[in-house]
Formats: structure tokens, sequence, C-alpha cells
């Protein structure tokens, strides 16, 4: 069970491919909403239970219709990689009924200390990765996440290719440049900046992902007059998005979900952190860690001051500039060539 975000969605994925791999005669239902079910196409032993949050499953005696839903799929296990209350309502139940039951510890504690504004404890915490492994071995299973297989890029369809044009010998540069809360995106004028620079290069195609109109508004700014600079946002769906992406070279992201969608598919992914930190466990998949771009300690020394993003403090909402437009554009061109 995962029903949300869309990043600690995607986030699970290399788990649970690599779970079905390395774990023959297993079969895994991910319990999740409709709108993620593209993420879990075409890995072998996995189906997808659709939760109708809105309707069906909706509220408490939404859940009460939920476990028995659950129940017709003759499970035998239960692996709550969300640890909510909702879902912790449904595992109970299953436990209740005789079935074996895990969750994934988040480790709420060492990331309060981690983003405390006193006493900092400073370190590395376990990826969500790593967590999420911890959650299948408490069930008798193991999964090695070192060795990852990535799906094979996918064939654009007619739809796409209107929108993208063939690849050719071009680098095809995603940017994803919102994230839901306002201390984790990189101030519009730098970015405007960053896509400028990479625009200079004919050889390089860059895809501008969001959603929204006011995101798209943003986008189209970011785009105006380069004729290499594509806004993908409201053209296609996700599973169209998945294939795209699947075909870049790059993704520069923020610390959101499409980093980790990036991640999944085995995209080269840069990312971009400000009141947030990857010390925190959500730094993308398999990328290493110095493509993880972080705003000045030296200079902010309460950083990493939350761990979604959902916190402010005061003279901290600029500490994003401290990351130069240089260095992200370096950074990217580091990784194209």
């Amino acid at each position: 069970m995962r029903l949300s975000a869309m990043g600690d969605v995607a986030m699970t994925v290399p788990v649970i491919k690599a779970f079905v791999e390395q774990n023959e005669g297993v079969k895994i239902t991910i319990v999740s909403i409709p709108f993620y079910k593209p993420f879990f196409e075409g890995i072998k032993n996995v189906s997808f239970f659709e939760v109708d949050v809105k309707k069906r499953h909706k509220g408490f005696w939404g859940l009460l219709k939920l476990f028995p839903d659950l129940k017709k799929l003759n499970i035998d296990a239960v692996a709550d990689l969300h640890n909510v209350l909702r879902s912790k309502f449904i595992r109970k139940l299953f436990a209740l009924n005789g079935k074996q039951v895990a969750f994934t510890d988040k480790g709420r504690k060492e990331k309060a200390a981690l983003t405390s504004l006193e006493n900092k404890e400073f370190k590395q915490l376990k990826s969500m990765f790593e967590r999420h492994i911890e959650t299948f071995n408490k069930l008798g299973f193991s999964i090695d996440l070192s060795h990852p297989n990535f799906p094979e890029k996918a064939i654009l369809s007619n739809d796409i290719l209107k929108i993208s044009g063939e690849k050719g010998n071009l680098k095809w540069i995603g940017i994803a440049p919102f994230a839901q809360y306002e201390s984790k995106v990189y101030p519009h004028d730098l970015m405007q900046k960053v896509i400028d620079e990479l625009a200079l290069n004919n050889n390089n195609k860059i895809f501008l992902f969001g959603g929204g109109k006011k995101e798209i508004e943003i986008l189209n700014q970011f785009s105006n007059g380069k004729q290499n600079v594509i806004v993908v946002a409201g053209k296609i769906n996700l599973q169209q998005e998945l294939q795209l992406i699947s075909n870049l070279d790059v993704m520069l992201s923020m610390d959101s979900g499409n980093a980790h969608i990036a991640a999944m598919l085995g995209i080269k992914v840069i990312t971009l952190w400000g009141a947030t930190h990857p010390f925190a466990g959500f730094s993308p998949f398999n990328q290493p860690l110095e493509n993880c771009l972080v705003s000045d300690r030296n200079k902010y020394p309460l950083l990493p001051t939350s761990v979604y993003g959902n916190k402010t403090v005061e003279g901290y909402e600029e500490v994003m500039r401290s990351i130069s437009v240089e260095s992200v554009v370096e950074k990217i061109n580091l990784t194209l060539f």
C-alpha cells in the first residue's frame, strides 16, 4: 500500500521491480490511486488495485469497504509502505484476520533531528529505498538494489513525436522547475537563465514539465522565442510523459516527483535543493550524491529546515539563490558529455 504522493509512489517502483525479479513465485498487488497505475505497467507479476478515494473508498466508511474488496484477492501478507492513518487501519484489519503485516518506519525522529533549528544532527539518514527493503525483510523477503534493471527506452508514438520531433543526434534535456512548496523551487529568474544558456546550444532540445494553468503560463514564458525549448505540460497524459522521459538524456528537477519518475526509468537526474536536503533520504534512485546541488550551508547553517519543504524559516526564503546558474548549467553539460 502506498496511496500518495507522486514522488513517494515513484520511489517504490525500483524496490517493487527488484522484489519480483529476485523472488520468484510471488505476486504483488499495488494498492494505490488510479493515476499512478502507469508507473507499474510492464513489471512482471505485479497487478494494480485502484483505490477509489473519491467515492467507494472515501472516508471511514470507505475504508470498511476497501478491506473486504482487498480480502477477495486472497492476500497472504501486507506491506504498508505509507504508514498513515488509512493504511494503518487496513493493515490492522488484515492482522486481525491472521495475515502477516509489516510497515515502513519513516524515521520521523531522525528526520526531526536533521531539520531541527537547535542541536541539529546533520548526517545522512537511511534512504526510503532502504526503509522499504527493511519492510519486505520483515515479511521474510530479501531485496538487492545494487544492480538495478531499468526498462528499455519507449518507442515514441506519433502523438508524442508531433510534439517532440525525432531525436536524432540531439541531446534531450528535461526540466521540471516546480514543486509542491515554494521553499523547494529554484527562483524563476534564475531558471530562465539556465534555460536560456542551455538553449544557446542547437544540439540541445529542452522539454519543460509541469501541470496546471499557472505553471503552464510560466513554462510558456521560459520557452518564449526559443525553437528548441518545448512545453510538454498540458499536451500529453502521464503515460505519454513516462515514454518521453524514458528517452531523455538528463532530467533537471527540484526535490519533487519528476526527479523520482526519471530515476525509476534509469535516466540521469540532477536535483536542486532549498529548504530540504538529500540527507533526509529522498535523493532520487541510483543517482550520485554530487548530482544533488544543495543550497549553501555555510551561508545558511540551519539547512535543512524541513523534510518536505512545508516549513519556512525567517531569513531563509532565498536560500536557493546560493545555487548559481553556472553550477547548474555546468553540471548538466558534464552529465551530457
